[in-house]
């Protein structure tokens, strides 16, 4: 079993900056693909952001891509999610995601966390 607990989410003006983090515990971490995804209201679950193992390869929804960056510290079991130039359409419920059996779809990943809100005004 894994456990996932995400923070940082916050309020912040628009092309402002937050910095997500994903602590994890329990087995099989270190050995899994990682992402965030996120959620607003009405909406469906998306897919923002994941990281492989070592961390060489990583992954973005094109509605982020340039402005998060996703990276993981196997010493702290940490995977973080800087989000830069935030615009109100980020508006969301943000989760943490691991143990995947492919990358984008959330469905595929077997642990989540509670999800850490992150709301950002104009």
């Amino acid at each position: 079993q894994v456990q996932l607990v995400e923070s940082g989410g916050g309020l912040v003006q628009a092309v402002g900056s937050l910095r997500l983090s994903c602590v994890a515990s329990g087995r099989t971490f270190s050995t899994s693909t990682m992402a965030w995804f996120r959620q607003a209201p009405g909406k469906e679950r998306e897919f923002v952001a994941a990281i492989s193992w070592g961390g060489g390869d990583t992954y973005y929804g094109d509605s982020v891509k340039g402005r998060f960056t996703i990276s993981r510290d196997h010493a702290k079991n940490t995977q973080y999610l800087q989000m830069n130039s935030l615009k109100p359409e980020d508006t969301a419920v943000y989760y943490c995601a691991a143990d995947s059996s492919g990358i984008y779809n959330y469905a595929q990943y077997h642990y989540w966390g509670q999800g850490t809100q992150v709301t950002v005004s104009s």
